[in-house]
């Protein structure tokens, strides 16, 4: 798989599927999860509702439509919670192996992934870059692209030092 890094929002990103950093209740939320509600239109929401009546417990991954979005679909994770004590790394790295294994059920070749948990979840930048990168590039997968995207410089130059 060839992983690339941009600097960007991953709401322009045009892929198969777009990778969304959701909170448990899956009913939208701030960051990136706000963003890709507001940009796909109400569709995501109505599609988490009717596929995810309970949410999606953390480190899982599961899809819905990609609305307006310049994608197919949207493969919503719910990374760890750092700030609140949820500290256990491989929930994160479960958020980016759930993800590729949704993504090869439903045939994604190319996916768009934010730094899962490292915004307002405040899990540290450099070990989160280094869990996506690692997990990764150990991954087994019939995705071809992956692509992190990266919302600012801190995040861009935590990945650019973790892809080094």
């Amino acid at each position: 798989m060839d992983i690339g890094l941009v600097l960007g929002d991953v709401t322009t990103q045009a892929v198969d599927a777009i990778v969304n950093a959701a909170n448990n209740a899956m009913r939208g939320g701030g960051g990136v999860d706000g963003a890709i509600h507001r940009v796909g239109g109400p569709r995501i929401l109505a599609d988490c509702v009717a596929r995810f009546p309970d949410g999606l417990a953390t480190g899982d991954a599961g899809w819905t439509t990609a609305g307006d979005l310049p994608a197919r679909w949207v493969i919503h994770v719910v990374g760890p919670n750092y700030a609140a004590g949820q500290r256990d790394r491989r929930l994160l790295t479960s958020c980016y192996t759930r993800a590729l294994a949704v993504a090869d059920e439903l045939g994604a070749r190319s996916m768009a992934f934010p730094l899962i948990s490292a915004g307002i979840y405040g899990w540290p930048l450099d070990d989160a870059a280094a869990a996506a990168v690692d997990t990764l590039r150990e991954a087994s997968t019939q995705v071809r692209q992956a692509r992190l995207v990266a919302f600012g410089r801190p995040a861009y130059d935590a990945l650019d030092r973790a892809m080094s």
